[in-house]
């Protein structure tokens, strides 16, 4: 990403230069190209796009780098609470769960997360807890080995989010303000690919045309370090733009009804249990699965013996036996014709994502959902999700994300040091000249209306202020021409 990758490449022309940056007549012969004529253009829209979208890629970047931090920082400070001595031998997943309803009887358990591997506790969820926001559930954490309540916090999302990171995760997320606030990073996603595409055809563009500014100091300097490290990060950028808008507002909104319409929805297994045991087959409506479901009290030797329900032993049992393996989550059922769930939460890599109904009346399974055959959009949004977050390739990942995010902070900081260093020290320099839509062929210009127009519709935050700029910017330039006082100067 990039902000003014350009703008800051020359001074303002000197009376000596006018004629060499000066357009040409109407009357001259078309022998400009069609890059030559684009380029103004893509300069101007690259510039403003930059110094007026840079402050919300900045508050972005900061919170983003902060997120990727937050998976140690959360080892760290609730290392109480998610971590025990390992001991001999682990109590039946029904005990735990006991012990746990005994500390904590309040509200529902609506799911239990297993201890993932040795010395890690069990989380048992509550939800309907007095005082806990609907939207999140109270994660009470037991020493599998012996039952101890080591503790309760807040929790939030299906990675498990506790309170350090999910207040990170909602101020990168909407800055706390709800879902006014995620019109903020919806708006930055949209326009960091736009931004890092312009930046990197300027770039490329100079690379052709043999602009050396080694050993350039100053503007050329910032400029150097500027269009350098933009063209290392790009790829990078439009990654994280492009998994930022699969679960924005909108275009989030968007992508989801197409991958509804190609038949690439995420698949989650069916929870509903009919008559004679035979099951309703794949849900395919669902993202994340059932999280946040309410379900019935799992605690105590009812939950193993009475009412016709098998228990969480026997379905934990039943699950191991169709290869779902550590970690699991498992949801009780919704009502008297659902099944227990039990699915694989791993967004690491390799993914485990496996899910299995389990009957709770005989304990068979009576659906299940291997990740293997996701659609492939499915699959794709999936991985890509988890990178974005930092989950898919663990610490490396994180590590990554931050150097990307510091990376966004020096782009953003060198390009407002350009545009203050094409001023004379003291004052910021002027814009790019405008009027640069006047050189470009027709041919080319329908074709670009027409993607705006469909920008407009499926990415709207990046369509309809695109728009408005085109719209403003050929209104503005059309009253200097009828005044006299045309001011386009494309750059060479």
């Amino acid at each position: 990403m990039s902000i003014t990758s350009e703008t800051s490449e020359t001074s303002e022309p000197r009376p000596a230069e006018e004629s060499r940056h000066a357009p040409p007549s109407p009357s001259s012969p078309a022998d400009r190209s069609t890059w030559a004529s684009l380029r103004p253009l893509v300069l101007r829209l690259h510039f403003y796009a930059g110094v007026f979208v840079a402050p919300f890629l900045l508050v972005a970047a900061v919170t983003g780098l902060l997120y990727a931090g937050s998976f140690q920082a959360e080892k760290i400070v609730y290392a109480h609470e998610l971590n025990v001595p390992v001991g001999k031998s682990e109590l039946p997943i029904a005990d735990q769960v006991a012990a746990v309803r005994k500390a904590h009887p309040e509200g529902d358990v609506s799911a239990v997360r297993p201890s993932p591997e040795a010395g890690a506790t069990t989380r048992v969820m509550l939800s309907g807890v007095a005082g806990v926001d609907a939207d999140y559930t109270l994660a009470v954490f037991v020493n599998p080995y012996n039952g101890e309540v080591r503790g309760a916090l807040e929790q939030y999302g299906s990675t498990g989010a506790l309170p350090l990171r999910t207040w990170i995760d909602e101020l990168h997320r909407d800055l706390h303000l709800g879902q006014v606030g995620r019109l903020y990073s919806e708006f930055a996603a949209s326009w960091m690919w736009v931004i890092a595409g312009g930046g990197l055809v300027l770039w490329f563009a100079r690379r052709r045309s043999r602009r050396a500014i080694r050993g350039a100091t100053g503007r050329r300097r910032t400029l150097s370090l500027h269009g350098s490290v933009g063209v290392w990060a790009a790829l990078g950028l439009f990654f994280l733009s492009a998994t930022g808008l699969t679960w924005s507002t909108y275009a989030g909104a968007n992508i989801t009804d197409l991958r509804a319409a190609l038949g690439q929805t995420t698949p989650t297994v069916s929870a509903t249990v009919n008559p004679g045991g035979e099951h309703a087959g794949h849900d395919m409506a669902g993202m994340e699965g059932m999280e946040g479901m309410e379900g019935m009290d799992m605690g105590g030797a009812g939950a193993e013996k009475g009412g016709g329900d098998v228990g969480l032993n026997a379905v934990l049992k039943a699950a191991r036996a169709e290869g779902l393996s550590n970690p699991v989550e498992i949801v009780p059922p919704a009502d008297s014709s659902s099944a227990y769930v039990v699915q694989q939460i791993q967004r690491s890599w390799p993914e485990k994502q496996d899910a299995v109904a389990v009957d709770p009346a005989s304990g068979e399974v009576t659906d299940e959902v291997r990740f293997a055959d996701y659609p492939v959009l499915a699959k794709l949004s999936r991985w890509g999700i988890d990178l974005h977050t930092g989950n898919l390739f663990g610490l490396v990942n994180q590590i990554a994300l931050a150097v990307l995010a510091l990376a966004v902070v020096l782009l953003i900081v060198w390009g407002y040091r350009m545009w203050w260093q094409r001023g004379r020290g003291s004052a910021f320099g002027r814009p790019v000249p405008r009027g640069a839509w006047q050189h470009v062929p027709p041919y080319v210009v329908v074709p670009l209306m027409v993607v705006i127009a469909l920008l407009g519709y499926f990415v709207p935050l990046l369509g309809i202020p695109l728009a408005v700029f085109m719209l403003c910017d050929i209104a503005l330039g059309e009253i200097a021409y009828r005044r006299g006082k045309r001011t386009y100067v494309p750059t060479a």
